[in-house]
């Protein structure tokens, strides 16, 4: 976390900036096809952070967004392509931010792998971080 207590970060290419002004909450490892196919590896490292707490700097307009299933939208660059944050709409008051966008240090640790049954064949996880059929207990 920066000295100001802010998180901030960004897509590739620059275009979208953003800042997170509290905590990265449940950081998880989500280990489903679509975030699979979304980052273009193994997992996604996710973590909730609250829509109160994120402010967009710059970008909104490169920003662009698809409903991969009914409900969940994910955001990304549209230039660039980097994935950025994702809404679902039973919880609108928090977003799951794309732990890979943040370019600060980040103090909080993941604490389990999700949709483990979904894995890449190729993939063995290493740990002792629980891990889940789906969601973590408590989502």
């Amino acid at each position: 976390m920066e000295k100001d207590g802010h998180y901030t970060g960004g897509c590739l290419c620059g275009a979208v900036r953003f800042e997170i002004s509290g905590p990265v909450r449940s950081i998880v490892y989500c280990h489903c096809s679509q975030c699979r196919k979304a980052q273009g590896s193994a997992f996604a490292t996710n973590g909730i952070v609250d829509v109160s707490d994120f402010k967009l700097l710059a970008g909104e307009d490169a920003l662009t967004a698809y409903e991969s299933t009914p409900g969940q939208t994910k955001h990304f660059c549209k230039i660039c392509g980097s994935p950025i944050f994702s809404k679902t709409a039973t919880k609108p008051e928090q977003l799951r931010i794309r732990l890979g966008a943040i370019e600060s240090d980040i103090e909080e640790r993941p604490v389990a792998h999700i949709f483990v049954t979904s894995k890449a064949n190729w993939e063995e996880i290493a740990g002792d971080l629980p891990q889940y059929e789906a969601y973590e207990p408590g989502r």
